[in-house]
């Protein structure tokens, strides 16, 4: 197997790494705004389930949890989830919860001062959150977001422990194979290819949000 035929086979795995970010930051973002602004409503109930629901995402490992979804969901109630199925709903919850924290303290950064002069202008809770208190929050959740979306690359990695076949597991397979390192370098390339690429996204994006400065 000679180099170009090793890196093809490793980039091969990048399109499941890929797509797994993709969906993660995709569902996650939006469940943890969501789930954000549900912590900070005066619904006690509500604000209890979802410190559950995060105390129990942030307080596990990740690799612990994608091995519940994929074995131990089937054990316990014979719903049996697809490798790759089991991957998308881990990554989506565990991500949301971290997203969670960063939102709710983006948006509780913001003055008390803003949500008083929205309501003597007249304007609902909605209203407030839509024009003034979110489009603020943003340019302050944007740098721990971007360190979020740099760590999920990585965390991608950890789909090869229930043989998905992505990049981490393809480099491990040529390795095997040719008994060389060859494979681990150009799966350590392709990350850092990656990152790069994330990094200098959020970078920009947060030089457009930088209205303030």
């Amino acid at each position: 197997m000679d180099l170009w035929n090793i890196s093809l086979f490793i980039l091969e795995g990048a399109k499941i790494s890929v797509k797994i970010y993709a969906v993660t930051l995709l569902f996650s973002i939006p469940l943890g705004m969501l789930c954000a602004i549900g912590k900070l409503t005066p619904l006690k109930p509500l604000q209890w389930l979802l410190e559950l629901y995060t105390w129990i995402f942030r307080g596990t490992p990740l690799l612990l949890q994608l091995f519940f979804s994929y074995y131990g969901l089937q054990i316990l109630t014979g719903i049996e989830l697809s490798k790759e199925m089991a991957a998308y709903i881990t990554f989506v919850l565990n991500y949301a919860a971290y997203f969670t924290e960063i939102f709710r303290a983006g948006i509780q950064s913001i003055d008390k001062g803003q949500y008083e002069a929205a309501k003597a202008l007249g304007m609902s809770y909605r209203q407030t959150m839509k024009r003034i208190v979110i489009p603020q929050a943003v340019k302050v959740i944007l740098p721990p977001t971007g360190n979020e979306a740099v760590t999920l690359i990585k965390d991608t990695a950890l789909v090869s422990a229930i043989a998905l076949a992505d990049i981490l597991r393809n480099a491990k397979s040529v390795v095997s194979r040719t008994a060389s390192v060859e494979g681990y370098f150009i799966a350590a390339i392709l990350y850092l290819i990656m990152t790069f690429v994330i990094i200098n996204i959020f970078k920009y994006i947060e030089k457009r949000f930088a209205y303030y400065n």
